[in-house]
């Protein structure tokens, strides 16, 4: 899905890449507000704990390693594309994205993070949390800004696939390091 928002994909659409992208971006930042307001809000009553937010990051990191994550296989609606504007499916993918839950979950740092967000002690706590969880998301249609033609659309597919494979090991390192930081706060 992310290398159909291309400058090559856009053009083909009558759209500009530029502002499905803006769109896209500002969607997923929402998106991760929305779910941080709403978790931290939530959590506000719990009891902050920095060794329960440890314990968060390192089963999310054993469970990334082991690789047996609970998910189901829904993503964004394809049909927006020939059906809206570049800036309303732009926005719409973004914030299904930035929400974290309403797609494909390929990761256990993303329940870490609502975990994280829950047990943030406030809205304001969750809304820093989940937005930069919304940018995170959103950055690898960054790298397709130079996909303009048929062969580099590919090309970068490539490299966004190879890319992501890489991209679980850095996130299990964050992870761990995740754990021990918050772990020695405690």
């Amino acid at each position: 899905m992310l290398t159909s928002i291309s400058p090559l994909g856009e053009r083909a659409r009558h759209n500009r890449w530029a502002v499905t992208v803006t769109a896209y971006v500002l969607g997923s930042l929402l998106g991760g507000a929305t779910t941080g307001v709403v978790l931290g809000a939530a959590g506000s009553v719990l009891p902050r704990s920095l060794l329960l937010a440890a314990a968060v990051c390192a089963v999310a990191a054993v469970v990334d390693v082991v690789r047996r994550l609970p998910t189901y296989r829904r993503q964004v609606d394809e049909d927006w594309l020939v059906r809206y504007r570049g800036w309303v499916y732009g926005l719409g993918f973004g914030y299904q994205l930035g929400l974290g839950f309403v797609t494909i979950v390929t990761s256990a740092a993303t329940y870490a993070v609502w975990l994280l967000e829950l047990l943030s002690g406030g809205w304001r706590a969750g809304l820093l949390i989940g937005v930069w969880f919304g940018l995170v998301r959103s950055l690898p249609v960054l790298g397709l800004r130079t996909a303009t033609t048929p062969e580099r659309l590919r090309v970068m597919a490539f490299r966004l696939d190879q890319l992501s494979r890489g991209a679980g090991r850095v996130t299990v390192a964050t992870l761990a390091a995740s754990a021990v930081v918050l772990g020695v706060a405690a």
